[in-house]
């Protein structure tokens, strides 16, 4: 919810453009972590979300640098929400590596 609050700030004329794609990237890692668990009966459908949230993830930290480059963000908010995207990213690869400790089937 941070990034959506964040965006709230950005100019109009980025209305469809950076703070769509940094809302929807953002969003998109939750939502295909949750949608793989909920198919994690199949191996490689469960990898494949996770996949695509750890890209969702490197998406979004992408978008961040444009916002701190436009001067959207300050530094420190990037660096708060790049970190907590570092810590995203090593959490998707534990599960990545070891995803059947996490799953009840």
């Amino acid at each position: 919810m941070e990034i959506f609050e964040i965006t709230k700030r950005f100019p109009k004329e980025e209305t469809y453009s950076l703070t769509d794609q940094i809302r929807r990237s953002s969003r998109s890692v939750a939502i295909n972590i949750r949608e793989g668990y909920a198919k994690r009966k199949y191996e490689q459908v469960f990898s494949r979300h996770l996949n695509d949230s750890l890209g969702s993830s490197e998406e979004t930290r992408g978008w961040l640098d444009f916002a701190r480059d436009c001067k959207y963000i300050t530094n420190e908010e990037h660096k708060k929400l790049d970190d907590r995207y570092d810590k995203v990213n090593a959490m998707l690869y534990t599960l990545m590596t070891s995803w059947q400790k996490f799953s009840d089937i």
